[in-house]
């Protein structure tokens, strides 16, 4: 079963006056600006993210200024500010965590070792897409036994997409602690920036984290995948309408995360978009497989 999973939802087209929404992003502190923000306008599905000088921009119906705006990015407070307030200063200006933030950007090769979830390029079946707005894709790798373990290298699996035509798709990486009541991720444990690149002509991107001495809890870890909406990833997308056969160009952003089934009943899914974290489950035809992301985690023991 072939399927690729797009985290949007289809609206109508909105008949109003087009403005120009742009504006940088500022730490409070330092007053340096932010690279890949990610913004979405709550109870909608629009949003964009800071480019790498942090500056953001994107074409909005008018009737947007009366809405507000969900400001998130690794390192920093989120952030809920009017659009109306944005769109006069030109600026936003986030509260950074009690930690020092460092940008870091990785591309690794992946190393024999053992893994949960280890997988090969041949168990991708499909994927995950974004448009509309910047979602983060978690899978809960759970701390079978409770031992005391380190994160020490993720792996990312990709679906090939000959739409998009650049050599290269951005994205960051996330890790999260887990609650022990609700099984949702909770605060942030990479306090690194990691942008991962993908390459062309591979189908995988490594990250070794072992030098951050990342610890695992006992109730486990979430390994978030999270798009970045800056021009490099943007593409068109157009195709025909199931029922109307009238053809839709949508923008969409890269890259497409590989997808895969297990039987594996542990890693659970969740979906972080506009300030919440929504469970995803999708079941194979015969409900026996949940769709999961195709990523594997490598834990050490220390």
């Amino acid at each position: 079963m072939r399927i690729l999973i797009f985290l949007l939802i289809i609206v109508g087209p909105l008949n109003a006056q087009e403005i120009y929404f742009d504006g940088i992003v500022y730490d409070s502190k330092s007053k340096e600006t932010i690279p890949f923000v990610n913004l979405s306008f709550l109870n909608t599905l629009k949003g964009t993210s800071s480019d790498e000088e942090g500056h953001f921009f994107m074409d909005l119906p008018s009737s947007f200024l009366e809405k507000q705006v969900h400001i998130s990015s690794l390192g920093y407070k989120d952030t809920v500010v009017d659009a109306q307030q944005i769109f006069k200063t030109k600026k936003i200006n986030l509260i950074p965590e009690s930690f020092e933030l460092n940008e870091v950007v990785v591309s690794q090769t992946l190393g024999d070792s053992d893994v949960l979830n280890p997988i090969s390029s041949y168990s991708v079946t499909s994927g995950f897409s974004s448009s509309s707005t910047p979602w983060v894709l978690a899978m809960y790798f759970p701390n079978i036994g409770s031992q005391k373990k380190y994160v020490e290298k993720v792996t990312i699996f990709f679906q090939k997409n000959p739409k998009f035509k650049r050599e290269s798709a951005k994205f960051r990486i996330r890790l999260y602690n887990v609650d022990p009541k609700t099984k949702q991720p909770t605060n942030d444990i990479l306090y690194k920036s990691i942008i991962l690149e993908t390459e062309k002509g591979k189908d995988y991107a490594s990250i070794d984290l072992t030098s951050l001495g990342l610890k695992m809890s006992q109730q486990g870890v979430y390994v978030g995948l999270e798009w970045l909406f800056v021009p490099h990833n943007w593409y068109k997308n157009s195709e025909k309408h199931n029922i109307t056969n009238k053809v839709v160009v949508e923008d969409r952003f890269a890259p497409t995360f590989g997808g895969m089934y297990t039987k594996n009943q542990n890693y659970k899914v969740m979906v972080y978009g506009m300030g919440k974290w929504t469970d995803f489950v999708v079941k194979s035809k015969d409900k026996s497989k949940n769709f999961i992301p195709a990523m594997s985690l490598k834990l050490s023991k220390k």
